[in-house]
């Protein structure tokens, strides 16, 4: 490889760093550390970074595509966690854990992660005491993130977590001028983030589309009335 190619690659992958949110803000060297214990993975569609129990060699932050993070319960059903995105990092807790991985991570699509290596990066932590607490945050957020999903998915069915989901994305979900809602990623990958398959997202859009609530074209579903389909929601929630 030449010098030009190097410093190429080298300075795409602090950038990738320095967008994840648990290194923003981290001063140029220290994210060179991070960069020199970290390596980059391609992944296609479907395929395992690593499955619950196995040894943990790290964490990940997403590059470009997306991750699902799932476990498979006793009837053998898969339930997705949370799926990851360019910028986002994940499996940080398996960092203080000897006991492995504890959930599957696959490739929804074509992607690319960093692989921020264990062994490292728990050196550098000792060196760096200031990012453990930024790890607590990341750690931190992804509760969050969990526990309002764990809540979704017990307490409301597809439809109603899909009008929650575009309300939120929706500029002002009282009005009732049309919202365009861009998908950033495949409507299969958006199915696994609300927890279900591809069939009955489909089948809940066509039902939207029929009420006249939404309108699709490619990726982009538009909201014809963000009340009216707030009004939904509320009836689903038994808010009325």
């Amino acid at each position: 490889m030449t010098n030009a190619w190097l410093e190429l690659k080298n300075n795409a992958l602090l950038n990738s760093l320095r967008t994840c949110r648990l290194f923003s803000g981290l001063p140029p060297d220290d994210l060179k550390n991070v960069a020199a214990i970290s390596v980059v993975k391609a992944c296609a569609k479907g395929a395992y970074l690593f499955r619950a129990g196995q040894p943990s060699h790290g964490f990940y932050i997403v590059q470009r595509g997306a991750v699902s993070i799932h476990r498979v319960n006793a009837a053998g059903k898969e339930q997705i966690i949370h799926v990851f995105h360019a910028g986002e990092s994940f499996a940080e807790a398996a960092l203080a854990s000897e006991a492995g991985y504890p959930a599957d991570a696959r490739a929804l699509e074509p992607s690319q992660v960093l692989l921020v290596q264990k062994n490292g990066f728990l050196a550098l932590l000792r060196r760096q005491p200031e990012l453990a607490l930024r790890m607590l945050a990341s750690m931190s957020a992804h509760l969050r993130t969990l526990i309002s999903q764990l809540e979704d998915l017990t307490l409301k069915d597809v439809e109603t977590r899909l009008a929650h989901w575009l309300l939120q994305r929706c500029p002002d979900a009282r009005s009732e001028k049309p919202a365009t809602v861009e998908l950033k990623t495949t409507k299969r990958v958006l199915a696994a983030e609300l927890g279900t398959v591809g069939e009955t997202f489909s089948r809940t859009l066509a039902k939207f589309r029929k009420q006249k609530l939404i309108t699709v074209k490619g990726r982009a579903i538009t909201v014809l009335s963000p009340c009216k389909l707030g009004g939904l929601l509320r009836h689903n929630l038994g808010e009325y």
